[in-house]
Protein backbone atom coordinates (compact mmCIF):
# COMPACT_ATOMS: atom_id res chain seq x y z
CA UNK A 1 0.00 0.00 0.00
CA UNK A 2 2.83 2.39 0.87
CA UNK A 3 4.39 1.85 -2.57
CA UNK A 4 1.05 2.50 -4.26
CA UNK A 5 0.64 5.69 -2.22
CA UNK A 6 4.05 6.97 -3.29
CA UNK A 7 3.22 6.24 -6.92
CA UNK A 8 -0.13 8.05 -6.73
CA UNK A 9 1.46 11.12 -5.11
CA UNK A 10 4.37 11.24 -7.54
CA UNK A 11 2.64 13.11 -10.42
CA UNK A 12 1.46 15.86 -8.04
CA UNK A 13 4.93 16.23 -6.58
CA UNK A 14 6.44 16.31 -10.07
CA UNK A 15 4.07 19.10 -11.12
CA UNK A 16 5.08 21.12 -8.06
CA UNK A 17 8.78 20.43 -8.66
CA UNK A 18 8.50 21.53 -12.30
CA UNK A 19 6.56 24.66 -11.33
CA UNK A 20 9.15 25.71 -8.75
CA UNK A 21 11.93 25.01 -11.23
CA UNK A 22 10.30 27.17 -13.91
CA UNK A 23 9.51 29.98 -11.47
CA UNK A 24 13.06 30.01 -10.13
CA UNK A 25 14.55 29.82 -13.62
CA UNK A 26 12.45 32.84 -14.66
CA UNK A 27 13.75 34.78 -11.66
CA UNK A 28 17.33 34.01 -12.67
CA UNK A 29 16.76 34.71 -16.36
CA UNK A 30 15.05 38.05 -15.62
CA UNK A 31 17.70 39.00 -13.03
CA UNK A 32 15.17 39.12 -10.19
CA UNK A 33 17.85 36.94 -8.68
CA UNK A 34 20.83 39.07 -9.64
CA UNK A 35 23.88 37.53 -11.33
CA UNK A 36 26.28 36.42 -8.61
CA UNK A 37 23.67 36.79 -5.86
CA UNK A 38 23.22 34.17 -3.17
CA UNK A 39 20.09 32.05 -3.51
CA UNK A 40 18.78 31.20 -0.05
CA UNK A 41 16.67 28.04 0.01
CA UNK A 42 14.48 29.09 2.94
CA UNK A 43 13.94 32.62 1.60
CA UNK A 44 13.08 31.35 -1.87
CA UNK A 45 10.68 28.78 -0.39
CA UNK A 46 8.88 31.60 1.46
CA UNK A 47 8.74 33.73 -1.70
CA UNK A 48 7.23 30.86 -3.71
CA UNK A 49 5.06 29.68 -0.79
CA UNK A 50 6.38 26.12 -0.92
CA UNK A 51 8.45 23.87 1.31
CA UNK A 52 12.26 23.84 0.97
CA UNK A 53 12.26 20.39 -0.69
CA UNK A 54 11.08 21.41 -4.20
CA UNK A 55 13.35 24.46 -4.00
CA UNK A 56 16.36 22.21 -3.39
CA UNK A 57 15.30 20.03 -6.32
CA UNK A 58 14.89 23.10 -8.55
CA UNK A 59 18.30 24.46 -7.62
CA UNK A 60 19.93 21.11 -8.37
CA UNK A 61 18.35 21.21 -11.84
CA UNK A 62 19.43 24.81 -12.35
CA UNK A 63 22.97 23.85 -11.35
CA UNK A 64 22.92 21.23 -14.11
CA UNK A 65 21.69 23.98 -16.47
CA UNK A 66 24.65 26.16 -15.52
CA UNK A 67 22.41 28.91 -14.10
CA UNK A 68 23.45 28.50 -10.46
CA UNK A 69 26.55 27.17 -8.77
CA UNK A 70 26.85 25.47 -5.39
CA UNK A 71 29.81 26.28 -3.21
CA UNK A 72 30.71 24.65 0.07
CA UNK A 73 29.73 26.72 3.11
CA UNK A 74 28.07 29.46 1.03
CA UNK A 75 25.27 27.53 -0.70
CA UNK A 76 23.90 28.41 -4.12
CA UNK A 77 24.63 31.54 -6.12
CA UNK A 78 23.35 32.64 -9.52
CA UNK A 79 26.08 32.40 -12.12
CA UNK A 80 27.53 35.58 -13.54
CA UNK A 81 26.44 36.75 -16.96
CA UNK A 82 28.58 35.91 -19.95
CA UNK A 83 31.26 38.47 -20.63
CA UNK A 84 32.12 39.40 -24.20
CA UNK A 85 35.04 36.94 -24.05
CA UNK A 86 32.81 34.24 -22.57
CA UNK A 87 30.26 34.76 -25.32
CA UNK A 88 32.92 34.51 -28.00
CA UNK A 89 34.30 31.33 -26.43
CA UNK A 90 30.83 29.80 -26.26
CA UNK A 91 30.28 30.43 -29.96
CA UNK A 92 33.79 29.19 -30.74
CA UNK A 93 32.79 25.87 -29.21
CA UNK A 94 29.47 25.85 -31.06
CA UNK A 95 31.19 26.56 -34.36
CA UNK A 96 33.48 23.59 -33.80
CA UNK A 97 30.58 21.24 -33.01
CA UNK A 98 27.35 22.25 -34.68
CA UNK A 99 28.28 22.68 -38.37
CA UNK A 100 29.77 19.19 -38.23
CA UNK A 101 26.62 17.91 -36.56
CA UNK A 102 24.46 19.48 -39.28
CA UNK A 103 26.58 17.90 -42.02
CA UNK A 104 26.31 14.47 -40.41
CA UNK A 105 22.57 14.94 -39.91
CA UNK A 106 22.19 15.56 -43.64
CA UNK A 107 23.86 12.21 -44.24
CA UNK A 108 22.45 10.06 -41.46
CA UNK A 109 19.12 11.41 -40.16
CA UNK A 110 16.27 8.92 -40.47
CA UNK A 111 12.73 9.84 -41.47
CA UNK A 112 11.45 10.26 -37.93
CA UNK A 113 14.34 12.58 -37.08
CA UNK A 114 13.77 14.65 -40.21
CA UNK A 115 10.10 14.94 -39.28
CA UNK A 116 11.02 16.03 -35.75
CA UNK A 117 13.40 18.74 -36.99
CA UNK A 118 10.76 20.08 -39.37
CA UNK A 119 8.13 20.05 -36.62
CA UNK A 120 10.38 22.03 -34.29
CA UNK A 121 10.95 24.63 -36.99
CA UNK A 122 7.19 24.94 -37.54
CA UNK A 123 6.61 25.33 -33.80
CA UNK A 124 9.21 28.10 -33.60
CA UNK A 125 7.39 30.00 -36.35
CA UNK A 126 4.30 30.23 -34.13
CA UNK A 127 6.03 31.41 -30.93
CA UNK A 128 7.23 34.93 -30.16
CA UNK A 129 10.96 35.53 -30.07
CA UNK A 130 12.92 37.28 -27.34
CA UNK A 131 11.12 40.33 -25.97
CA UNK A 132 9.94 41.20 -22.50
CA UNK A 133 10.21 38.85 -19.52
CA UNK A 134 11.46 35.29 -19.83
CA UNK A 135 7.97 33.82 -19.45
CA UNK A 136 6.92 35.56 -22.69
CA UNK A 137 9.56 33.82 -24.80
CA UNK A 138 10.27 30.72 -22.70
CA UNK A 139 8.70 28.42 -25.28
CA UNK A 140 10.74 29.97 -28.11
CA UNK A 141 13.96 29.57 -26.12
CA UNK A 142 13.15 25.94 -25.33
CA UNK A 143 12.31 25.21 -28.97
CA UNK A 144 15.55 26.86 -30.09
CA UNK A 145 17.58 24.56 -27.88
CA UNK A 146 15.51 21.51 -28.85
CA UNK A 147 16.11 22.32 -32.52
CA UNK A 148 19.88 22.42 -32.11
CA UNK A 149 19.82 19.30 -29.94
CA UNK A 150 17.67 17.47 -32.50
CA UNK A 151 20.08 18.32 -35.32
CA UNK A 152 22.98 17.07 -33.20
CA UNK A 153 21.14 13.86 -32.26
CA UNK A 154 20.39 13.24 -35.95
CA UNK A 155 24.13 13.13 -36.61
CA UNK A 156 24.17 9.69 -34.92
CA UNK A 157 27.26 10.65 -32.94
CA UNK A 158 26.27 10.38 -29.25
CA UNK A 159 29.34 12.16 -27.87
CA UNK A 160 28.83 15.05 -30.27
CA UNK A 161 25.14 15.34 -29.36
CA UNK A 162 25.98 15.22 -25.65
CA UNK A 163 28.57 17.99 -26.05
CA UNK A 164 26.06 20.25 -27.84
CA UNK A 165 23.41 19.67 -25.19
CA UNK A 166 25.77 20.28 -22.28
CA UNK A 167 26.65 23.77 -23.49
CA UNK A 168 23.13 24.95 -22.53
CA UNK A 169 23.88 27.81 -24.90
CA UNK A 170 20.29 29.03 -25.19
CA UNK A 171 20.01 29.73 -21.47
CA UNK A 172 23.25 31.68 -21.29
CA UNK A 173 22.48 33.66 -24.45
CA UNK A 174 18.83 34.45 -23.72
CA UNK A 175 19.85 35.50 -20.22
CA UNK A 176 21.49 38.47 -21.90
CA UNK A 177 19.09 41.10 -23.21
CA UNK A 178 18.48 39.76 -26.72
CA UNK A 179 18.15 42.19 -29.63
CA UNK A 180 14.70 42.89 -31.06
CA UNK A 181 14.02 40.85 -34.19
CA UNK A 182 16.22 38.01 -33.03
CA UNK A 183 13.36 35.53 -33.36
CA UNK A 184 12.60 36.24 -37.02
CA UNK A 185 16.28 36.06 -37.97
CA UNK A 186 16.79 32.84 -36.03
CA UNK A 187 13.82 31.11 -37.68
CA UNK A 188 14.91 32.19 -41.18
CA UNK A 189 18.42 30.86 -40.54
CA UNK A 190 17.04 27.61 -39.14
CA UNK A 191 14.97 27.21 -42.30
CA UNK A 192 18.13 27.22 -44.42
CA UNK A 193 19.68 24.57 -42.19
CA UNK A 194 16.58 22.40 -42.45
CA UNK A 195 16.36 22.68 -46.24
CA UNK A 196 19.96 21.53 -46.59
CA UNK A 197 19.46 18.60 -44.22
CA UNK A 198 16.26 17.50 -45.97
CA UNK A 199 18.08 17.54 -49.30
CA UNK A 200 20.97 15.54 -47.81
CA UNK A 201 23.41 18.32 -48.72
CA UNK A 202 26.06 17.87 -46.04
CA UNK A 203 28.35 20.70 -47.07
CA UNK A 204 25.43 23.10 -47.49
CA UNK A 205 24.04 22.12 -44.08
CA UNK A 206 27.37 22.82 -42.42
CA UNK A 207 27.61 26.19 -44.15
CA UNK A 208 24.05 27.13 -43.19
CA UNK A 209 24.65 26.23 -39.55
CA UNK A 210 27.95 28.12 -39.44
CA UNK A 211 26.28 31.14 -41.02
CA UNK A 212 23.47 31.01 -38.43
CA UNK A 213 25.92 30.84 -35.54
CA UNK A 214 28.10 33.65 -36.88
CA UNK A 215 25.07 35.89 -37.42
CA UNK A 216 23.76 35.08 -33.96
CA UNK A 217 27.14 35.97 -32.47
CA UNK A 218 27.15 39.28 -34.33
CA UNK A 219 23.70 40.11 -32.97
CA UNK A 220 24.76 39.32 -29.44
CA UNK A 221 28.04 41.25 -29.68
CA UNK A 222 25.96 44.28 -30.63
CA UNK A 223 24.61 44.24 -27.08
CA UNK A 224 28.08 44.81 -25.65
CA UNK A 225 28.72 47.67 -28.07
CA UNK A 226 25.55 49.40 -26.86
CA UNK A 227 26.49 49.16 -23.18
Amino acid sequence: MAGASRRSASPVRQVLSDSVYEDTKAMVMDHEIAPGARVGIEALARTLNVSPTPVREALARLEADGLVVKRSLSGYRATELLTRQGLEELFEMRLLLEPRAAALAALHADESQLDAIEALLEDMQSHPGPAGPYTSYRDFAALDQRFHNAVAESAHRPLLADAVERLHSHLHIFRLSSPQGEGDSTVAEHERVVRAILRHRAERAAEAMADHLNRSLERQLGRFEQD
